[in-house]
């Protein structure tokens, strides 16, 4: 028999009972249904956790106030009190060559006013490296000049949802706004960067410079001298990390004082350790995702094999008759082959476009993000035609190896 006969067996033998053939195939349609929806679903959950964290810095060292215990034995947190500076900083940029950018900063909110509009924002003081290390660039204005940073200038720099609550279609770069009770010339408008990784607005905030969040704006809270918030830094090459945060430890703990064994003031926070363990978190829900859809698609090529196996049953005179005529138990176990590839090779289109449209969907109308691709759907098509062999082979072999004889003598 040719591969067109066999093949036109193979149909008119699964058109004898469609509806059998159609519920048989149902397992393996879900199955690759399922293995497409979530490994699109994994792969973008992993990008979009990817992007949040790249916004980040793989190449960054943030240094913030560390939790102490007071005389009476009370743990408090490093927001409720000051041990960085801006000598700190200064040292760790002096001392440490392998850091390329270093900036302490402070923060606050206050409301800002212009003319009748007033919008309630968050601030941040800055000094000149820090629009650098955290990816800012202006859409309009200017930066800081030196003497706004020596000299404690009024001078602010706002971010798009700023501008456009107190601006609307304005720029408003050149304006004078009010935060709190001090008078602010807008010299610079940032670009948009949008939603944050823990779903913050990141547009949602003003820069001023550093000395002037102190005197200006921070000015009754009774600060240090040259007290900072958190120092930020970033390397030029990634693999000098981990010997840098162990520099910029050491620094600190001399500069503070702290004696040998005892506990530190400060914590450092290496980005590129939350990198690396989100991207390892995600890679195993991927793997836990693509395990389970898998698994559903082995039910459905049992049912495939199951239902062979009943056909066998049921098609015993008829395969007794064929080989009677001259087919050999070749030509019957490639009928039978072809019948179960047509049935998992039949779910496994219909699994594909009924995967595809429905990634498609959970992308649309839900939070979930998805990331559809043709290697995920090459692979399920593959996966169809190895469900369709694998399971098919052995009630085809059971077919082929028949006797005659004996199966022309059952009723």
């Amino acid at each position: 028999m040719t591969f067109l006969d066999v093949l036109r067996t193979a149909i008119f033998a699964l058109r004898g009972n469609w509806m059998r053939s159609a519920l048989t195939s149902l397992g393996v349609i879900i199955g690759i249904a399922a293995v497409i929806v979530m490994v699109s679903v994994g792969q973008g959950t992993q990008a979009e956790i990817d992007r949040m964290v790249s916004g980040l810095g793989s190449q960054r060292l943030d240094i913030s106030p560390g939790s102490r215990r007071t005389p009476g034995g009370a743990r408090q947190a490093g927001s409720s009190f000051f041990t960085l500076s801006e000598g700190d900083a200064d040292a760790i940029r002096s001392e440490i060559p392998e850091v390329q950018l270093v900036s302490g900063s402070l923060r606050g909110s206050s409301q800002i006013v212009f003319a009748e509009k007033n919008w309630a924002s968050s601030w941040q003081g800055v000094q000149p490296d820090f629009f650098e290390i955290n990816g800012w660039s202006l859409a309009d204005g200017a930066w800081f000049e030196p003497q706004d940073y020596s000299g404690a200038g009024k001078n602010v720099i706002i971010g798009e949802t700023v501008r456009r609550e107190l601006f609307g279609e304005d720029s408003g770069v050149g304006q004078t706004v009010r935060i709190g009770r001090t008078p602010f010339v807008v010299v610079g408008v940032l670009n948009s960067k949008g939603q944050g990784g823990f779903g913050q607005d990141q547009d949602d905030v003003m820069m001023v410079p550093l000395e002037t969040g102190r005197r200006r704006l921070l000015g009754a809270m009774g600060m240090p001298a040259g007290a900072v918030m958190q120092i930020a830094l970033t390397v030029g090459n990634a693999d000098d990390l981990p010997y840098v945060q162990g520099e910029v430890e050491a620094l600190l703990r001399q500069r503070h004082r702290i004696a040998p064994g005892a506990e530190d003031d400060f914590s450092v926070r290496n980005i590129s350790e939350i990198v690396a363990t989100r991207t390892a978190t995600t890679r195993l829900m991927s793997l836990l995702l693509g395990a389970v859809a898998t698994i559903s698609l082995i039910v459905g090529g049992i049912g495939i094999m199951n239902i062979m196996l009943v056909s066998v049953t049921e098609r015993i005179r008829e395969i007794g008759l064929r080989m009677a005529v001259g087919a050999g138990p070749a030509d019957v176990r490639r009928q039978f082959l072809a019948e179960a590839m047509l049935l998992s090779l039949g779910g496994g289109v219909l699994g594909i476009a009924i995967g595809v449209g429905g990634a498609l969907l959970v992308g649309r109308f839900s939070d979930l993000p998805t990331a559809l691709n043709s290697q995920v759907v090459l692979l399920a098509a593959g996966f169809s035609v190895a469900t369709g062999l694998f399971f098919g082979y052995y009630p085809a072999r059971k077919a082929s190896e028949l006797d005659p004889i004996e199966a022309l003598r059952q009723q």
